[in-house]
């Protein structure tokens, strides 16, 4: 009897291979926003590489537990980009005097310093393939914290508050759009799923930095 390839049939096949390079051409166009998003400048050299499982921490059953190459990206390019946002923090806390923004920013680095641990951890599981796959695109030489921390430097005290909060509106604007594009382009649902959060999180602080400006 010939097989049943209807379009029925056809559905209830197992997601694998065929998917995933299906999905491979607009994965490479949202990285490429990504990256152009950070100041990384340039098409990818190719398109993101196959899912690697990772190392089981425990997680919740079902939970997906690989990192594909461009999920190793978005997590390398986050790491570097919370650092950055780790020592505007430290700066401003030196230079902030409205305790209402002493306030936020210490919050901030609570929030980050502990998402900074989750990344690596999860950069860690996923083996030295994908981390060499993101370190590719390191963009931490130019991005706007080097500008931000030296107008931050450059300011004078009655200043200090007011350009603290607009270069931090600037930085944690970056990582929301950053987190998007990868909730749109990403194939890891765990950290498709933090890059919700850091959206979500990162728009309310703008939302508030606005309030306090």
């Amino acid at each position: 009897m010939a097989a049943d390839l209807s379009p029925r049939t056809r559905a209830a096949e197992p997601a694998g291979p065929r998917l995933r390079r299906a999905s491979a051409r607009p994965a490479t166009a949202l990285l490429t926003v990504m990256l152009a998003l950070t100041g990384c400048g340039g098409p990818p050299t190719a398109d993101p590489s196959p899912p690697v499982p990772s190392a089981t921490a425990p997680v919740p059953a079902g939970a997906d537990t690989t990192i594909s190459g461009i999920d190793a990206l978005f997590l390398a390019m986050m790491v570097a980009h919370t650092e950055q946002t780790l020592e505007i923090v430290r700066l401003g806390l030196d230079r902030a005097g409205d305790p209402r923004v002493r306030t936020l920013i210490a919050a901030v680095r609570s929030t980050e310093t502990d998402e900074l641990a989750t990344m690596r951890g999860w950069l860690r599981e996923a083996g030295p393939s994908a981390a060499a796959a993101a370190a590719r695109h390191d963009h931490s030489g130019h991005s706007d914290a080097t500008a931000g921390l030296a107008r931050l430097r450059a300011a004078a005290p009655a200043d200090a508050d007011r350009v603290l909060l607009d270069v931090l509106t600037r930085h944690q604007r970056t990582a929301a759009d950053l987190a998007r594009a990868q909730v749109a382009a990403g194939t890891s649902e765990r950290v498709r799923d933090l890059a919700r959060r850091i959206d979500r999180s990162r728009t309310a602080e703008v939302e508030l930095m606005a309030g306090l400006g």
